[in-house]
């Protein structure tokens, strides 16, 4: 079992937590191929994690499963954009940690 973390990425992790559920329990090889031609920048960032989470372990994408792929909220980076009159309003830019674990898969013999 290997993992991989990705820190303070500027991406919404509610945008994130969508692709990180349709990935978990599927084996790394699909996963990756299905994530490459998903067009959401999630899907480009989630699949360079679990590259690397099977890099990390030393494996080959299609000897493991992704048993974890989770993502939690980040700091918000908090802007403010001026408006009419002298006003402001706030404009919150959301981070997100992703987590990635992937583990081996059973042979049947």
């Amino acid at each position: 079992m290997s993992n991989a973390i990705l820190k303070f990425i500027r991406l919404s992790p509610t945008k994130a937590r969508l692709i990180a559920k349709e990935v978990q329990g599927m084996n790394a090889e699909l996963a990756l191929a299905s994530l490459e031609f998903t067009p959401n920048k999630g899907a480009k960032i989630i699949s360079k994690v679990i590259a690397s989470a099977v890099a990390n372990g030393g494996f080959e994408p299609n000897e493991v499963v992704v048993s974890s792929c989770r993502v939690d909220a980040g700091p918000v980076l908090k802007r403010f954009m001026p408006r009419a009159r002298g006003s402001a309003s706030s404009i919150r830019k959301p981070t997100a940690h992703i987590f990635v674990e992937v583990s081996k898969t059973k042979k049947e013999d």
